[in-house]
């Protein structure tokens, strides 16, 4: 199966929930990067951790299928 059709292919509940918590995160992060006020150092580098964590875990959890899809 190539990456387009499992993209397409129905996703999980638990993935569901999963990839929206991802992208929250990601949204979260993003914002910490783009706050219009100097902020510590240590919190920059957190939101940046948070953004590519809540990347990966919407990616990798969008790409996840069911059994029966993928034959």
């Amino acid at each position: 199966m190539n990456v387009i059709k499992r993209a397409k292919a129905p996703t999980p509940k638990f993935f569901k929930v999963l990839r929206n918590i991802g992208l929250s995160l990601a949204a979260i992060g993003g914002t910490i990067l783009a706050a219009p006020v100097a902020l510590p150092v240590i919190v920059v580098s957190i939101g940046g951790y948070i953004a590519i964590a809540g990347g990966v875990i919407s990616a990798v959890s969008q790409l996840t299928s069911t059994q029966d899809a993928v034959e």
